[in-house]
């Protein structure tokens, strides 16, 4: 087994963890070839997708170009718009004018100065995110990050995207199956067949007999069917840091073809959770995130139309269908065991506040397809690399979204109130906490060269809730005002010239799907 070549990957289950894993590892391992590796997905006829709208972050841009996906045929095919960021309301106070935003572009002069501490000295008149990035004042003009003229995967402002879950499946496997040589099997997995050490041989189907892999990669959702079902590896829970366990899901029309596509996510504070509301070209996907420990299905559905009726008629709600997700956080404590890795939530599963899932999906395939073994012999040494980069990127995600409920200052009910109690903050989120006190975030907190959540991401969170960071006078440069001062500048006028010139996240949308996007 030790000379055992890796020539063949079986990814189990389809879906964006399973097809986005199948793509990377199919595109830069030359799988269309005889000599490449061999990606075969099984997929089961029997799971129907969730298909709630998503988010993604900007680094989606980078897998689907990885993988030879056009932008143009994606954003027809899959429903997709521009996301250029997170409206995040209710979260600090609840009262009214309460909100901040996370955009996707960097603070001007983020990597030159620290812009917290001048800043820190206009609090009270300026947000933080308004104040040192143009990117909030494009979203709440409903514009585009793009010009019909921008080519493919390039932007003006950075950006992601929201789509259909269910339309992207579909798409990549077409895309995987015809252009990058990955053989589709729709059938059930009935059985696991593994050697005396323990390493996965076959996986037997219901039609298409014995499957044999050399690396099997667990997509097969919160069954886990390989690492959990199999393997035994148990789950961490999470909940007693992250209360949600559930959400309900719903489809909302708009009121015309015309109306305005929303070019940031919005995340509403209520009473025992939180509601996403995110705008696809032709609907939108809005979902109450909630704590069944502190309210009831009735209640939250109650809540949920309350919101809806803001912008959609009595008669249009009424007849809409309501869907219940239920899910725990946390994740596995070993993600790679054998010749097998999970991914997705296979993997682990965390509410959606901030798109977390797709890109801790894009990492991990990603590092799979880097660091894909030669061989059986390096594989445990892989495995242990991976594992310990997941295992970091897992606790950075929690304490991250964690980070939201510990700094709010809600009082109102007992689930904002016990949010904030000790015993559910980390160790490791309430040392930063203690050290942010001192000094801003930085690079040295986050140590890797690939961090999922950069530095800029914390501060944007942080000062946006309201946390303050001491000022230390002593040994700050005299001149620190004044490149503030100009990076504010900077700023607001680059907020000034693209609302002059990019059109709306609806326009330009519609104008791709008449005539696409330039090529690269």
């Amino acid at each position: 087994m030790s000379d055992h070549a890796i020539k063949r990957v079986v990814v189990v289950g389809g879906g964006s963890a399973g097809w986005l894993t199948a793509g990377l590892i199919a595109s830069e391992h030359n799988a269309k070839s005889a000599s490449g590796v061999q990606v075969t997905v099984i997929e089961s006829p029997k799971i129907p997708p969730l298909g709630v709208g998503e988010g993604t972050w900007p680094s989606m841009r980078l897998t689907l170009s990885k993988i030879g996906v056009s932008e143009t045929d994606f954003i027809r095919e899959c429903d997709v718009s521009f996301k250029q960021g997170i409206k995040f309301v209710g979260w600090v106070t609840g009262e009214e004018g309460d909100y901040y935003y996370h955009p996707l572009e960097l603070p001007r002069g983020f990597n030159q100065i620290d812009l917290v501490r001048p800043w820190q000295k206009i609090r009270n008149k300026v947000p933080f995110a308004d104040a040192i990035c143009f990117q909030n004042a494009l979203c709440e003009r409903g514009l585009a990050p793009k010009q019909l003229a921008t080519p493919e995967y390039a932007a003006v402002a950075n950006y992601a995207y929201h789509f259909s879950s269910v339309k992207l499946g579909q798409f990549l496997a077409k895309h995987c199956a015809e252009n990058l040589g990955v053989k589709h099997i729709v059938d059930d997995v009935t059985e696991v067949k593994a050697t005396e050490r323990g390493d996965i041989t076959s996986l037997s189907t219901t039609y298409n007999g014995d499957v044999e892999g050399d690396l099997f990669v667990d997509c097969s959702g919160n069954k886990a069917l390989l690492l959990g079902g199999h393997y035994g590896i148990p789950y961490v829970s999470k909940s007693h840091i992250i209360f949600n366990d559930t959400a309900l899901a719903v489809q909302v029309p708009y009121p015309s073809p015309d109306s305005p596509i929303a070019s940031h996510t919005i995340a509403t504070a209520q009473p025992s959770g939180w509601i996403w509301d995110i705008g696809l070209p032709s609907r939108r996907g809005v979902g109450y995130v909630y704590s069944s420990d502190y309210v009831d299905t009735e209640s939250v559905e109650k809540q949920l139309r309350n919101y809806l009726s803001q912008t959609v008629e009595s008669k249009v709600i009424d007849d809409l269908v309501f869907r219940k997700i239920s899910y725990e956080t946390g994740h596995r404590s070993e993600f790679w065991h054998k010749n097998c890795v999970a991914v997705g939530m296979s993997a682990g599963f965390v509410e959606p506040l901030e798109a977390t899932a797709l890109v801790m999906i894009e990492a991990s395939a990603r590092m799979i397809s880097d660091e894909l073994p030669a061989n059986r012999d390096v594989m445990d040494i892989v495995a242990k690399r991976f594992n310990d980069r997941i295992s970091y990127y897992w606790k950075t995600t929690i304490d991250f979204i964690k980070l939201q409920y510990v700094l709010s200052k809600r009082r109102d009910t007992a689930y904002w109130r016990d949010s904030v109690r000790e015993d559910s903050v980390p160790d490791s989120l309430k040392e930063l906490l203690r050290l942010w006190r001192r000094q801003v975030p930085n690079k040295y907190d986050f140590p890797l060269a690939e961090e999922m959540l950069p530095a800029a991401s914390w501060q944007y969170i942080l000062y946006g809730m309201g946390f303050i960071t001491e000022n230390r006078e002593t040994g700050t440069r005299s001149d620190l005002q004044n490149d503030f001062d100009h990076y504010v500048k900077e700023a607001r006028e680059i907020a000034l010239r693209y609302s002059k010139h990019l059109p709306s996240n609806r326009e330009l949308i519609r104008k791709i799907h008449q005539m696409g996007l330039p090529k690269v």
